[in-house]
Order: C-alpha cells, then structure tokens, then sequence
C-alpha cells in the first residue's frame, strides 16, 4: 500500500476506530494516533496488562462493541493498512501544499517530537467533562465522574471508600454502579435533574428502546447495591480540613433554587462530580474549522470546511461512544472516497446516515434533559477558587465583569489571569462564563498541549509551508 493516500486519524476511542478500519477498508493506508497506551479512548478503557485484571469485562459496557472495533483494529493492523501510534500526545497539526503534517509528542514524559505525514486528517479527539466549581471543589478527594470511572477501569483503583456521585447526566449512572460493583459504598447517587425532565422528552427518548434497557439495567444495580438516589439534589459544598470528609447536600425547587430545611451532611471520603462533557476542539481551531457554538461544524459527509479535514465523535457535538462510531464510520467513508475516487456503496451509506439521524435524535433530547442547576452561579462564594492553575476566586471573576466592565470571556482573562495556567481555560472557561453572564467561547490556543521548549527549537518548517490560503474562487474546496 505504499502508493496508497495516506489518512491521519486523531484518537483511538470509538469514532477514530471506526473511522480507520473502514477507511483502511476501503484502500486506504490510515495512520491512527493516540495519546493513550491501548485503543479503545475512555470509553473502552482497559486495564493495564500488568494489573492482572482477572475479569476485565466486568468494568465494562458494550464489551460486543469493544469487540468487534478490536477485531476490525486487528485485522487492518496485520494486513498493515493501518499504523497503530499509542502514546503520542498531538499538540498541532500544520496544513501545507502538499497535505497535513501531525506534530506529536511521544511518550509518558512527552519529551520527544515525532511528525507525521498525510494526505487528509480525521479529527476523532473526544470530548472533556465540564467542571462547575463549588465550595470545597478543590479538596483531595473531590475528582471529576470520568476521572473516578478512569481510575477504576483504567488502574483498577477506587477514588475513596465511601463516595458520593453527584452532578447531572447519563454518566453519573455508569460511575455509581460500577463503583459500587467494585467494592466502594456509594453513600449517594445526587442528580440535579429530576424525572420530570425525562418525561418531557419520553417521546425521543422511547424512539431507542436499547438504551432505555440500558438505563433500567443500572436502576436495578442501583437498587441491589443499595445506592440511595436524591433526585433534583445538588452538592453545596465539600468538607474537609486535609482531604475531604464530608459532603452538604440539598433539594432544588422546580426553579432550580435550593429549597429551605432540605440541607444534609453526607459523611465521605470522595466526591465524583460531572455536569457533562465539552467537545475537544483545539485541533480543529488550530487548523481554521468552523465552529457551530462549542463544537466543530460539519456536513452529512462529516467533513469540515476546510479542505481534506473531517471530524467525529464529541469534537462535533456530544452524543456518546454509539453516536461517535456512526460519525466515524462515515467519516472514514468518506475520507477514502475521496482520496481513492471510488464511492462508498450507497445502501451502506444510507443506512449509516439513517442511524446517525436517530442516535443525534437521541443525544438531543439527553441534552436537554440533563443540565445543571440553573441557579448554580448563585451557590459560588466569593472565596470559592474558580481557576485551579492560577487560583482565582469567584470574587476576581464577578469584579472583572462588573466594576471593571469585562464583556467577553477574553477580557476577563486579561484582567483576573483566569485561563492563564496549564489548561488554558478549558477547565474553567464554562464557570468563567456563567458567572461573568458572558458568552461561552472554546478556548483558541496556538498549541493543543504544552509542548517543551526543545520540541519547539527543534521543529523549523520548510519555507512557503503553513496554513494554505483560504479559498476565495468560490468553488466547492472539497472537490478540489
């Protein structure tokens, strides 16, 4: 396959595995990168083979599906249309004349720069989880819910001994009863979404009966570990003077306002918190694409607006392992018909299209089920820390806004340092957002992760190459 055109694929989860066996499928010589040891992204996380994880299975869902992108993985890797680069952290990738360079990181240490060459990219790099601050958010023990979820799958380790779940969103039922299957007492299941949101949306949520088995399947392992479940709850605040040992929780009216005389203290050792998941977007701003809100924009092919750049998975809006494996697939499609000139076959494509339909359906109507409290910003204390890396108070952030007249998220960069640190704003730009009333924008830096300054010397681009000039004669760039 030496003659072949070569397609990057950044990220190994669901979407991008999808995406390079079906493209490797179709003739084309595919390059899969991920920052992780083994394929399978966070939601078919494995163990590490040294663990000796006796019933690995055991930690997981949807293991026929693992199954199967593995089997497909394994076949494409021995014929050799696909290339396998675990542990390589992408931190940019450069479009030039002559197609894309993909500047990676490789290793634990990240400390070596490794590039890769390819006639189009597939952009498959997930999402993050949202993190709102609260009182206490910052004490050891207090970890997000996909944090806690990698622990156990990933190292087999439990966050705590006695732990409190808590936030709003499908992952919160995964993370308890997995926890509680390990061994930890869930002291309790905290949603701030009550059933009544589940009922306005019955209709599209009925529309995938699998996946309402699916949650009556962890209803029942919440009841048989015997996980007390607080609907329209919230966490007011963490407890603790080294660590954390203890959680406030209480009831939220129809409006989202904490109800009066509904306060407890729930004694625990950790707090898994998630209020659902951004998309990753920093290769795609990185590299010119049009963004629809926080999320990267793409047609029914699953292509971006710029030439030979597709996406999939969270990175176009969050819907989960199932949804991001459709986009994948069709994106992979999509990709190798054009690089070959060869056309996917059409009841395929439809059928994969019709699929893609439903499932965004679904995700939809998730959305608009689970969200956070509306009132949240109302329970941050002035004191609160609201940027980890710089640590910032919630006090700076509301002054920036208000006496010194900030009206974006930028602004209120410059003033108060919020977004400076190791993150760039990605975990607190939401809570920056919300609590300065300015308009959410996706955090927009140079590089997708810090990169050592030796990286740097050491990468010196040929001249004339760089971000190819936009395309102004009108035409359809991808038919170029």
């Amino acid at each position: 396959m030496t003659d072949s055109p070569r397609l990057a694929v950044l990220g190994a989860g669901p979407a991008g595995l999808a995406a390079a066996t079906a493209a490797a499928a179709a003739g084309v010589r595919v390059t899969l990168v991920d920052s992780a040891p083994e394929a399978g992204g966070q939601f078919h996380r494995q163990p590490a083979a040294g663990l000796g994880a006796r019933r690995p299975q055991a930690l997981h869902h949807h293991r026929r599906a693992w199954r199967r992108l593995r089997e497909r993985l394994d076949r494409q890797l021995a014929a050799g249309a696909v290339t396998h680069l675990p542990e390589h952290h992408v931190w940019c990738v450069e479009r030039h004349s002559g197609g894309f360079t993909v500047h990676a990181l490789l290793g634990p240490l990240q400390e070596e720069g490794v590039t890769v060459d390819a006639d189009a990219v597939v952009l498959a790099t997930g999402g993050y989880e949202k993190v709102l601050p609260f009182p206490g958010w910052t004490l050891p023990g207090v970890v997000t819910a996909g944090g806690a979820q990698a622990m156990l799958k990933g190292g087999l380790v439990l966050p705590g001994r006695t732990v409190v779940v808590a936030g709003t969103g499908p992952l919160l039922l995964p993370v308890a009863t997995g926890l509680a299957a390990a061994g930890a007492h869930v002291a309790a299941l905290v949603e701030s979404t009550g059933p009544t949101a589940l009922f306005r949306n019955a209709r599209a949520l009925a529309a995938r009966p699998a996946k309402l088995a699916e949650g009556a399947g962890y209803a029942a392992r919440l009841l048989r570990h015997r996980v007390p479940v607080l609907a329209r709850h919230t966490v007011l605040e963490a407890h603790g003077d080294r660590r954390l040992d203890a959680v406030t929780v209480a009831a939220l009216d129809a409006g989202g306002r904490v109800r009066g005389g509904t306060r407890r203290r729930i004694a625990c050792d950790a707090l898994a918190v998630g209020h659902g998941m951004l998309p990753h977007t920093d290769l795609a701003a990185t590299l010119g694409c049009r963004l629809d809100g926080v999320a990267v924009c793409v047609d029914d092919e699953q292509r971006c607006d710029v030439p030979g750049v597709w996406a999939a998975s969270e990175a176009t809006g969050v819907g989960g392992a199932e949804l991001a494996c459709a986009e994948g697939h069709i994106a992979g499609c999509s990709a190798a018909a054009r690089l070959t000139g060869r056309q996917p076959d059409a009841r395929t494509w439809r059928a994969a299209a019709r699929r893609r339909a439903a499932l965004r359906r679904f995700a939809a109507a998730l959305d608009s089920s689970y969200a956070p409290a509306v009132h949240w910003t109302g329970l941050v204390t002035d004191d609160t820390v609201v940027c980890r890396c710089e640590e910032v108070p919630a006090s700076a952030v509301r002054a920036a806004a208000g006496e010194l007249g900030a009206g974006d998220v930028r602004t209120v960069k410059l003033l108060t340092r919020a977004g400076m640190g190791w993150c760039q704003g990605r975990m607190c730009g939401p809570a920056v957002a919300a609590l300065t009333g300015c308009p959410p924008t996706p955090a927009r830096t140079p590089f997708a992760r810090p990169v050592p300054l030796g990286v740097l010397a050491g990468h010196a681009p040929d001249a004339g190459t760089g971000p190819a000039p936009d395309n102004q004669d009108g035409k359809d760039p991808h038919d170029d």
